[in-house]
């Protein structure tokens, strides 16, 4: 009776393990046909080719920030950097390193102190014009001193001693006549001293050129 149960047992171990075996075979001749196993996921189509569009780009593009803006040219021509403006040229300055004109005096009026001819005078330069006026001043330095004046020396003169611009020939007594009825008057002259005034008194001017001032 034992022998025959284990026979059995065995016989239908066999029966099992035979009908595993036909229905995996049964399984996988399935698989010839066109269809999928089921459960089995789907294959993704194929990429497309290069010179295809990639899926997302025009999006991704899109999500790129902007460059900045180019400046555009002016109208009519490219654009041009703006210059700076240039300074002023400087104005022109007076030249004060001789300060006494050596040959220039101002003269403001007449004696006839220790027998001779003399004018009261003071030495000076010419200045720096200011704006809207006609001319420099003639600035004047230091104290008022007397230079004699030959009794025959040359003399020239301009407005207001004589009616003119120009230099006019005039005489030492024309000239003392003027000073005296106008004192203090200021004009310019341009002199020239001699060796001898002809009186004894020594150096003294031997040419007077009145300058000419607007």
């Amino acid at each position: 009776m034992a022998m025959r149960a284990v026979r059995h047992r065995r016989t239908a171990l066999g029966v099992m393990v035979l009908c595993g075996v036909l229905t995996l075979s049964g399984c996988q001749g399935d698989d010839g046909g066109d269809g999928a196993a089921p459960g089995t996921p789907s294959v993704a189509p194929a990429a497309s080719s290069s010179t295809g569009t990639k899926p997302g780009a025009t999006a991704t593009a899109a999500q790129k920030p902007k460059s900045k803006p180019t400046p555009t040219a002016a109208a009519g021509g490219a654009a041009t950097p703006t210059k700076k403006p240039e300074s002023p040229a400087p104005a022109a300055t007076c030249d004060h390193r001789m300060p006494i004109s050596p040959d220039e005096i101002e003269v403001n009026r007449y004696t006839p102190e220790g027998g001779f001819h003399s004018l009261i005078v003071k030495h000076g330069n010419w200045g720096c014009a200011a704006p809207d006026t006609d001319g420099a001043p003639f600035e004047t330095v230091g104290k008022e001193t007397f230079l004699p004046i030959a009794a025959d020396a040359e003399v020239t003169a301009v407005t207001p001693i004589v009616a003119s611009t120009e230099n006019q020939k005039t005489t030492l007594r024309q000239l003392i006549d003027w000073l005296v009825a106008h004192p203090d008057q200021g004009l310019v002259f341009r002199y020239h001293m001699g060796a001898d005034g002809g009186s004894g008194e020594g150096p003294a001017i031997d040419t007077l050129d009145q300058v000419f001032t607007p």
